[in-house]
């Protein structure tokens, strides 16, 4: 069994530029070729949506389809992946999708999550009360809390974490393992996600779970696959994705030490300095290709019947004609209504769906170490942090002190 391609050899149009800044790419193919295609981590290249507005129609278009399971369709990954599954929500289709969706999003409402930004809270304390002056804040911190919280949410014992750790770095990786080694990954991770749920629904509590499972559209409920499917995106998403974004974040406010000040004089900024870390970082993993069922126009241009297509949400997020000046990190853009939201949770029909949680962990992540922390900054330069190699991508480890 082959090693999958090197990411450096079949993502280069893609590749963040120095200290994790977006691809300089991006505003080349703007002006010059905002659909050109571009190599997958597969090798398999397609047109890439990198303009705000194109982005933006492909996400809301209804002949923009996550059905990518035809055969002989560009591949994002070599060997078995996120598209393959059908019972997965991301991969569905009205009216599929719109059934899966309806029963599911009372779940997850800002007042269904709310309450869970004290115990968050607690959380990031209690994990700040166990370091010391310098530590690693991805391992210690970011990787950590995000863990935690779901474990909880979910009603999972937490020395299970590490597992999901494991299950979850093969199944996001790009180079490091074997197609067979990926397949097999998953194959375990769904088989623990399908355990879950038989024995939560054994013995009935009030987790996330259990409220899934008596998650209903009038008779309608979740088949068990797409239970399984739901709390597999849950523990994958709540856990790295969410991690990965407060690693970028925090990295990117200590680079800007005169922001991060004025966030430590007043914390209550923090939910508007989330909203831009969304958009100058996140998400740490691009939105999902799809296929374009019939010729569909877009602001640049027709995309022909039948192409699969990347919509590119961090160039959408730094396209020019959405956010002024957008290489300029500014905790205060989004203080006042800027004349776009970003799209770092998606747009349209499969916006992420549990956006309100990564919101309240990653502002309750920021704000601890804002109030707790404030005199925190990188032990080494900034050039020196080494960052991961695969479809989400965070530092690798990042020391701080506390020290002035």
């Amino acid at each position: 069994m082959t090693t999958e391609p090197d990411r450096d050899a079949t993502w280069p149009d893609i590749v963040p530029g120095p200290l994790a800044t977006p691809s300089p790419e991006f505003a080349r193919r703007r002006e010059s070729g905002p659909l050109e295609p571009a190599a997958m981590p597969s090798g398999d290249r397609v047109p890439l949506a990198v303009r705000y507005e194109d982005v933006r129609a492909l996400l809301a278009s209804p002949t923009s389809s996550r059905n990518l399971r035809l055969p002989g369709l560009p591949r994002f990954v070599s060997g078995i992946g996120i598209d393959d599954d059908p019972d997965a929500l991301i991969n569905q289709d009205p009216p599929e999708h719109t059934r899966y969706r309806r029963i599911m999003q009372g779940t997850f409402t800002p007042r269904r999550i709310e309450p869970w930004r004290p115990r968050v809270a607690e959380i990031a304390q209690e994990l700040l009360d166990g370091l010391g002056d310098e530590f690693d804040l991805v391992q210690g911190y970011a990787l950590q809390l995000p863990g935690r919280v779901i474990c909880e949410m979910l009603g999972v014992p937490l020395d299970h974490y590490g597992q999901f750790v494991a299950w979850t770095d093969m199944f996001l990786t790009t180079s490091t393992v074997t197609e067979q080694a990926r397949y097999t990954g998953y194959a375990d991770f769904m088989a623990y996600c399908a355990d879950l749920v038989a024995r939560h629904r054994a013995e009935p509590g009030a987790d996330l779970i259990d409220l899934l499972i008596q998650a209903r559209d009038e008779d309608d409920r979740l088949s068990e696959g797409e239970l399984v499917n739901t709390v597999f995106s849950l523990i994958t998403a709540g856990h790295e994705t969410t991690a990965s974004m407060i690693a970028r974040g925090v990295f990117r406010l200590l680079l800007h030490p005169a922001q991060w000040a004025e966030l430590v004089a007043d914390p209550a900024l923090t939910a508007t300095a989330v909203e831009e870390i969304l958009r100058f970082d996140g998400p740490p993993a691009s939105a999902f290709m799809r296929r374009v069922t019939k010729d569909t126009d877009v602001p640049s241009g027709r995309i022909g019947a039948g192409t699969v297509v990347m919509p590119e949400l961090n160039a959408a997020n730094h396209d020019p004609q959405a956010f002024p000046d957008p290489g300029r990190f500014d905790i205060h853009r989004f203080t006042h209504h800027p004349p776009h939201p970003h799209v770092a949770f998606g747009y349209g029909p499969h916006r992420c769906l549990a956006a309100s949680l990564a919101r309240v962990e990653l502002t309750e992540a920021i704000r601890a170490l804002a109030t707790q922390r404030p005199a925190l900054r990188l032990t080494t330069s900034p050039e020196s942090v080494t960052w991961t190699d695969g479809l989400v991508y965070r530092p690798v480890a990042m020391h701080v002190t506390v020290h002035g």
